[in-house]
């Protein structure tokens, strides 16, 4: 049986069901893993800084932006909060050398970068003292299932079906240290997790927030990176 349809409407009806259906939007179950390797000690004084970069030549599997700038403000806050100068105020103060054209493509490119010697200099008068690498993205598989909707005689809308998915974050960052010129460790973060919306009549979406958990694994794993003691630390409050 075919319902009329009406498929531009925007019916203050269909707009409250469609709020009803984000009001209702549940969290999935998303599983994690994080691992580090640690090649040297870290530490960070006063007055020194960390950024954190990805690749800037933009291609499809690349690490997204919001993702950089979701680690980098959540390695600023809460507790064991680290000094952080964004990726923007960087590439403005190193002009041009991580200007998108000119930018590093990878963690062996980054090396060679700053070992110049006009470049180094530059860092080290803007205080960074790590130089945080993320490469990695999160990706949607394994879709199935249909959802429709509709709207009834007298503009009541409504969707039936089910439409699951799989979702999966994979990244990686590489820890720089300025000051020393080398790798000082590798820190990763995975999640996975799976997506539904049944739906009769109103949608329930139940989305697992793998991208989310991973930047707040990843964040958290380089605040204790840098600053190993707070690891050790006994909540506040």
């Amino acid at each position: 049986m075919k319902f009329p349809e009406q498929p531009r409407d925007r019916s203050p009806a269909f707009l409250v069901a469609v709020c009803l259906a984000a009001g209702l939007a549940s969290v999935g179950c998303v599983q994690t893993t994080v691992q580090e390797v640690r090649q040297a000690d870290t530490r960070i004084g006063s007055g020194e800084s960390i950024v954190i970069l990805s690749r800037k030549h933009k291609t499809q599997g690349e690490t997204e932006d919001d993702f950089v700038t979701c680690v980098s403000d959540a390695v600023n806050r809460g507790d064991g909060a680290l000094p952080i100068l964004s990726e923007r105020e960087f590439v403005d103060a190193t002009f041009p050398w991580f200007e998108p054209r000119t930018a590093p493509l990878n963690m062996e490119d980054l090396a060679t970068v700053i070992a110049r010697p006009l470049l180094s200099r530059r860092i080290d008068e803007i205080g960074v003292r790590y130089l945080v690498w993320i490469e990695g993205t999160t990706e949607r598989t394994d879709e199935s299932g249909s959802l429709n909707c509709t709207i009834f005689s007298g503009g009541i809308p409504a969707c039936f079906g089910f439409l699951s998915w799989e979702s999966g974050s994979n990244y990686e960052a590489s820890v720089w240290d300025v000051e020393r010129g080398m790798t000082v460790g590798t820190l990763s973060s995975e999640a996975a997790g799976t997506s539904f919306v049944p739906a009769v009549v109103v949608p329930i979406p139940v989305i697992a927030r793998v991208r989310e958990k991973a930047c707040a694994n990843l964040s958290a794993q380089i605040k204790t990176f840098i600053h190993p003691d707070m690891a050790s630390m006994p909540p506040e409050g």
